[in-house]
């Protein structure tokens, strides 16, 4: 009776074997396959999610590709990952990068600035700041706080280098300074002509009206004159009668 039992449990046994065995090809067909993306394993830790690389590469790849700057970080700033073009950006190594504060990278007079968007990220929201690197890059930050199943409470940052942009604005606000000096300049010049013309023309008013009075002042002399000598002439007359 013994006997038996060992035999119908190395049956059973078998056949557990074979059905383990025949779930197990079939995952690992559906693995060649690239019809998994990710496994999950139950352990002492509780279950764990695996990627499959081949689904993860792709991504990967296009991250470190990407001509933008790629980062996650933490709501407190805190760096988590960079693609290679954001650690050429500030030329330093990602080792070195990672770990770090992002805010140690800003110049002095952008960071809180920059502290305070990062601490009113929300899911629904998206936010862009542009901030002075200590290197005198200039970047362009897109914010998008991550959904919390996906590293809830992270953030990504794409980073975008507008240091040429940045810089042929600032020598178009500097020509502008300075057109609008040369401006100023000429608007002074021109103030300075009218008030000229003013005073020209006080002048040649005040020179006609002076000339007209003594035109008249002329007149009545030469009246007076003409009266005097009409005077003059009557005297004799008058003495000539007296005499007779």
């Amino acid at each position: 009776m013994k006997k038996t039992k060992t035999i119908d449990n190395l049956i059973k046994e078998n056949e557990e074997l074979h059905a383990r065995l025949t779930e197990s090809e079939e995952t690992l067909d559906a693995i060649c396959k690239g019809e998994v993306d990710a496994i999950v394993i139950s352990g002492t830790k509780g279950e764990q999610v695996y990627s499959i690389s081949s689904a993860e590469t792709p991504y990967r790849t296009f991250l470190e590709e990407m001509h933008e700057g790629a980062i996650t970080l933490t709501l407190e700033g805190l760096i988590l990952y960079c693609n290679k073009r954001f650690a050429t950006l500030i030329n330093q190594p990602v080792e070195r990068v990672t770990g770090s504060y992002f805010n140690s990278l800003i110049s002095s007079d952008g960071r809180s600035e920059f502290d305070k968007l990062l601490a009113q990220m929300t899911v629904e929201r998206d936010d862009v700041l542009i901030v002075s690197l200590n290197n005198s890059i200039y970047l362009k930050l897109a914010f998008r706080l991550l959904p919390p199943d996906i590293e809830g409470g992270n953030c990504i940052l794409i980073a975008t280098d507008i240091t040429e942009i940045k810089k042929k604005e600032n020598e178009l606000l500097e020509l502008q300074y300075l057109l609008e000096k040369k401006l100023g300049i000429i608007e002074r010049l021109r103030m300075e002509l009218i008030c000229n013309k003013i005073d020209d023309q006080a002048e040649k008013t005040r020179l006609v009206n002076t000339n007209k009075k003594l035109v008249k002042e002329i007149a009545r002399h030469k009246l007076i004159e003409a009266e005097m000598n009409q005077t003059q002439k009557l005297k004799p007359n008058t003495e000539l009668k007296m005499v007779l």
